[in-house]
């Protein structure tokens, strides 16, 4: 796996390319935005960028904007952070990325969403039947088996536990879920969505002794997570 990691500071790029070098992905550095842009402008594989927001010149706010705008959804993009205010975690996320991690870097915690993201399906054919823990995919009958059994889904329940079950470790706003699954905006101050994920956490038994959890931020978003992929020190939103 090949990570493209955007940092201006040079003692926080070391720290980044020692933990990822040993955890054994491969990475390229850049100190500046403008140079990743010219890298991904070529026909460079990158599996995953690694962003610092704070950038002079060409920022990371910058760059996922252009990768959502000219390579689409296929790289997943994290952000590295010193932010704290959700107003500006909402703006990265509506942006286009798929996660963050907010700074001072914690080794274990940046390891456990990159894994979680490099593990989405890349697979070019959306209707292969796959499998995540416990749970068995079937796109193609619009099913999903829990330990063998069939779960009756309601239709939007279907297509909103497979956009999560596609993308394990990926932090959804709410404006992506409703647009993905209802073609719209879902206003805030509607339970549509929220009575559509507590359904499908009930329905699918999404719990940490089936291998999985459904954690949501009401600022923030949802996010299905692999419950062995992430350290057991690690802190969540209610």
């Amino acid at each position: 796996m090949n990570i493209a990691s955007l940092e201006d500071d040079v003692a926080q790029a070391q720290l980044i390319n020692e933990t990822l070098k040993n955890a054994g992905y491969s990475i390229t550095s850049f100190s500046q935005g403008k140079e990743l842009l010219a890298a991904l402008a070529k026909p460079t594989s990158f599996d995953l960028l690694l962003l610092d927001w704070e950038m002079p010149g060409v920022n990371g706010l910058d760059v996922v904007r252009w990768v959502r705008a000219n390579l689409g959804r296929s790289i997943p993009v994290v952000f590295l952070t010193n932010r704290d205010q959700e107003a500006d975690l909402v703006t990265g996320l509506q942006e286009g990325a798929d996660d963050y991690v907010t700074k001072p870097l914690k080794a274990r915690e940046l390891l456990a969403r990159l894994h979680a993201l490099l593990r989405r399906s890349k697979a070019a054919d959306q209707n292969q039947a796959f499998s995540c823990g416990p749970y068995f995919i079937d796109p193609d009958n619009n099913c999903i088996l829990l330990h063998g059994q069939a779960i009756e889904l309601a239709p939007k329940e279907y297509e909103l536990a497979l956009l999560l079950f596609r993308n394990p470790g990926r932090l959804f706003s709410r404006d992506v879920i409703s647009f993905n699954i209802w073609n719209r905006e879902i206003p805030a101050s509607s339970r549509t969505l929220d009575t559509h994920l507590s359904n499908i956490r009930r329905k699918l038994q999404l719990r940490p002794e089936n291998g999985l959890r459904l954690i949501s931020s009401y600022a923030l978003g949802y996010r299905l997570e692999l419950v062995n992929d992430l350290p057991s020190d690690l802190t969540y939103p209610s």
